[in-house]
C-alpha cells in the first residue's frame, strides 16, 4: 500500500532526477503511470460528516436512555435493532458511494450499538450475571462486522472488548489462553487487508494480551518483556519472508516488540538499581513465559540466518541479553549487579545499531531511549557507592569509544558528495 507521504516524497524525487538528468521525463512519467491509484483522504467536509454522524449517534442513545423506562420491552429490543440496521444501512450506502472512511465509522458505530445491546437485553429480561461472556459475544459479533465489512474501525471495536475480556478471565496463575485464537482471526484479516492500520491494531491487542497475562502472575510485571521478545522475533522473522502483507506486518510486529523491550529493560534498571522487589520477582517468572521468550530469542536468530542481515544478529542479541537480566539468570547475590548493567547497556546499544542497520526508526528510537533510561538509573540510583557508578560509567563510556574507533577503521569509509 502507497502512503500519500511515500507518494509526496517519491513526486519529489522524480522531479529532482529529471532536472538533474538522471532520467528522462519519458522515465518519470512512466513511474508515475506505473503507481496505483492514491486512495481519498480525510477532508474538511469528511471530518465535518464524521462529527455530525457522531452527534446524531449520540442524541439517539440519550433519546433512548431518557426514555428507556417508559418504552416497552419489545419496543426497546426493535429500537436497538433498528439503531444496528441503519448504521449498517447507512454504511452500505456510504460504501456504494465511494466514500470508505464514512462507511468504516457506520459499521464501527454499529459495532458499539452491537455492544450496548447486548448489555440492555441483558438488563431487560434478567440474563445470567456474566459480564466477560457478554464481552466475548461483543468481541465476536465485531469480529464478524469486521470480516463482512471490512471495517478497521470495527475491528479495534473487537480487539478493545476482546481485551477486556481476557484481561476479566486471566487467572491468577495461567494465562488465557482462549484468547489466543480470537487474535488470530484478527491477525489473518490484517494480513489479508494488508492494512497498517489494523497491524498497528493487532500488534497493540497481542501486547495488552501480556499486560493482562503479567497482572495474573503475582504482578510480575517483567513477564512483559517475555512477550515483547516473542513479539520481536517474530516479527523479524516475518519481515524477511517474500509476502509483501506478511513483511509488513512483521516490520510492525518487531516494532512494538523493540519498543516493549526497550521499556521493560528501562523498568528493570530502575528496580535493580534500586534494590526493589520487582527485580526479586522477575527471577521467579513462570515457565510458560520463559519458553515464549526464548522462542522469541530463537526466531530472531532464524531471521538473521534467513536474511544474512547483520542488523537481525544485533537484535537478536539485545533479546537475548535482555532476557538474560529479566529472568534472573545473572542475578547477584550480595552487592551491585554490575554486571546486570553492562548487559542492559550492550543489549540498547545492539538494538540502536539494528535498526540504524535496518532504517526502522522505531527500533532505534526504542534503543536510543532505553540506554538514556539505563544510564540515568544507574547514575541516579537510591543505593551503592556514587564512586562506584561514576567509575562503572566512565570504564562504558570508555568501552563504547575504543569499539567505534575500530569500527571506524574496520568498516568502509561513507562516500562523500
Amino acid at each position: 500500500m502507497f502512503e500519500r507521504a511515500y507518494r509526496q516524497r517519491l513526486e519529489a524525487d522524480v522531479a529532482r532526477w529529471q532536472a538533474d538528468g538522471v532520467i528522462t521525463p519519458a522515465t518519470g512519467e512512466a513511474i508515475r503511470n506505473s503507481l496505483p491509484p492514491l486512495g481519498a483522504g480525510i477532508n474538511i467536509p469528511i471530518v465535518v460528516a464524521i462529527v455530525g454522524g457522531l452527534l446524531i449517534a449520540a442524541a439517539f442513545l440519550a433519546f433512548v436512555a431518557a426514555n428507556w423506562t417508559e418504552i416497552a420491552r419489545v419496543l426497546r429490543f426493535a429500537v436497538l435493532l433498528t439503531g444496528i440496521a441503519v448504521a449498517y444501512g447507512v454504511g452500505a450506502w456510504f460504501a456504494h458511494a465511494g466514500r470508505p472512511v464514512l462507511a468504516d465509522l457506520a459499521a464501527s458505530v454499529g459495532a458499539v450499538i452491537f455492544g450496548a445491546a447486548i448489555a440492555l437485553v441483558g438488563q431487560m429480561y434478567h440474563l445470567a450475571d456474566d459480564f466477560a461472556a457478554g464481552l466475548l459475544l461483543w468481541a465476536a459479533g465485531a469480529l464478524a462486522a469486521a470480516a463482512l465489512t471490512g471495517s478497521r474501525g470495527a475491528l479495534a471495536v473487537a480487539l478493545a472488548s476482546g481485551v477486556v475480556w481476557t484481561s476479566d478471565r486471566v487467572a491468577a496463575d495461567l494465562p488465557h489462553l482462549p484468547f489466543v485464537p480470537f487474535w488470530v482471526l484478527a491477525a489473518v484479516l490484517a494480513l489479508v487487508w494488508n492494512s497498517r492500520v489494523a497491524a498497528h491494531l493487532v500488534t497493540l491487542a497481542a501486547l495488552a494480551w501480556w499486560c493482562a497475562a503479567a497482572s495474573g502472575q503475582l504482578q510480575n510485571l517483567f513477564v512483559i518483556a517475555d512477550g515483547a521478545a516473542l513479539l520481536f522475533g517474530a516479527g523479524l522473522l516475518l519481515s524477511n519472508v517474500r509476502w509483501d502483507s506478511l513483511q509488513s506486518f512483521g516490520v510492525t510486529l518487531s516494532s512494538y516488540g523493540a519498543v516493549a523491550l526497550a521499556a521493560m529493560a528501562a523498568v528493570l534498571a530502575v528496580d535493580t538499581s534500586g534494590g526493589g522487589s520487582l527485580f526479586l520477582i522477575a527471577t521467579a517468572s513462570p515457565v510458560w513465559a520463559v519458553g515464549c521468550g526464548f522462542a522469541g530469542m530463537i526466531l530472531a536468530f532464524v531471521a538473521a540466518v534467513i536474511g544474512r542481515q547483520p542488523a537481525s544478529i544485533f537484535a537478536a542479541t539485545s533479546i537475548t541479553l535482555v532476557l538474560v537480566v529479566v529472568d534472573g539468570w545473572v542475578q547477584p547475590t550480595t552487592g551491585e549487579p554490575w554486571l546486570a548493567y553492562a548487559l542492559e547497556l550492550v543489549a540498547m546499544l545492539c538494538l540502536v545499531v539494528s535498526g540504524m542497520l535496518d532504517g526502522v526508526r522505531a527500533r532505534t528510537v526504542a534503543g536510543w531511549l532505553g540506554l538514556a533510561a539505563v544510564i540515568a538509573s544507574i547514575t541516579w540510583a537510591v543505593q551503592g557507592s556514587l564512586l562506584a557508578r561514576s567509575i562503572f560509567l566512565a570504564a562504558a563510556g570508555a568501552a563504547a569509544i575504543a569499539l567505534a574507533l575500530l569500527l571506524g577503521r574496520l568498516l568502509p569509509k561513507e562516500s562523500r558528495p
